[in-house]
């Protein structure tokens, strides 16, 4: 859905890599335009200052504040800006204090483009609504425009706790593996490691490199995509 004015999103994003996604990902979907990013809660506060926004796709695990605790203080200082959270943390505590705050989606990593596009299109949808609702009915239809209706949706013949599997155990080996040192280590085909592998990938969450010095074509490693500075 497009609007005549575009919906100007700040990508809050301590991970380099994983930001310039989330902007390239925000400027493919159309009516939304990406004005900014910021990797700290401090340079988050600074854009807002100088730039218009209405949404901000808001990594809660920042190296100086927890996302939850920006969004807090940016309500106090008059920021009307909504929220979409992508984080990696799984707490349902954290996703009910979030609603309070503004937080209208959640986004789980690693996620593809497709996941933050019927995140983003919902959004819109539900950003346009204007007027007096006729009813409880139109009401409640304005909302339901946020809800997805069931679970992000995998590539087909992937699925979600393999894939859980798969991102801890690249995530906890800094050298990486191959397709078959993943398949071996979890416990499934090496056609299947390498789909989960190149959805990571297009995630924006591992990087693939070559393998010389072996006879034959190379193999390919995966790793990890790791923001530098303090772990998370």
């Amino acid at each position: 859905m497009t609007t005549e004015q575009p919906i100007r999103v700040l990508v809050v994003e301590d991970d380099p890599v994983a930001a310039d996604a989330h902007v390239l990902y925000v400027g493919r979907v159309p009516g939304f335009v990406a004005v900014g990013k910021a990797h700290t809660g401090a340079e988050a506060r600074r854009a807002l200052e100088r730039t218009a926004v209405d949404l901000l796709l808001l990594d809660l695990h920042l190296p100086d504040v927890h996302g939850l605790q920006l969004a807090r203080s940016l309500r106090a200082a008059g920021h009307q800006a909504d929220v979409i959270a992508v984080t990696s943390a799984r707490d349902l505590t954290v996703v009910r204090e979030g609603v309070s705050l503004g937080v209208v989606q959640y986004v789980l990593k690693p996620f593809t483009f497709g996941t933050l596009r019927d995140r983003l299109i919902r959004y819109a949808e539900f950003h346009a609504a204007a007027g007096e609702a006729s009813g409880q009915d139109e009401v409640d239809r304005a909302l339901a425009t946020l809800r997805a209706p069931g679970p992000a949706a995998l590539p087909k013949g992937l699925s979600a706790p393999t894939l859980e599997r798969v991102t801890v155990t690249l995530r906890d080996r800094s050298e990486g593996y191959t397709a078959a040192g993943i398949a071996e280590t979890v416990g499934i085909s090496r056609i299947t490691a390498r789909r989960y592998l190149e959805h990571l990938v297009e995630a924006g969450r591992a990087e693939r490199k070559p393998l010389y010095g072996q006879v034959g074509r190379p193999e390919l490693v995966y790793r990890w995509v790791r923001a530098p500075g303090p772990s998370r």
